[in-house]
């Protein structure tokens, strides 16, 4: 499965390692994800990955 909020659709971005020696190594910058439960209007649950910043952003709103 795909390292991606499946709510605001974040997913890995690519950089660079720099040393002091300004070399250079790519890198990957994870997205903060963490699996929620939430509940559908037919009654059931399931699990879905979302973003910790989109957490927060729903939190506010609510």
């Amino acid at each position: 499965m795909a390292r991606r909020c499946m709510v605001t659709g974040k997913g890995v971005l690519a950089g660079n390692n720099v040393s002091h020696a300004n070399n250079k190594n790519k890198r990957r910058f994870l997205p903060n994800l963490r699996t929620v439960r939430i509940q559908l209007e037919d009654g059931t649950t399931r699990k879905i990955k979302v973003a910790a910043s989109t957490l927060r952003t729903m939190k506010k709103g609510a």
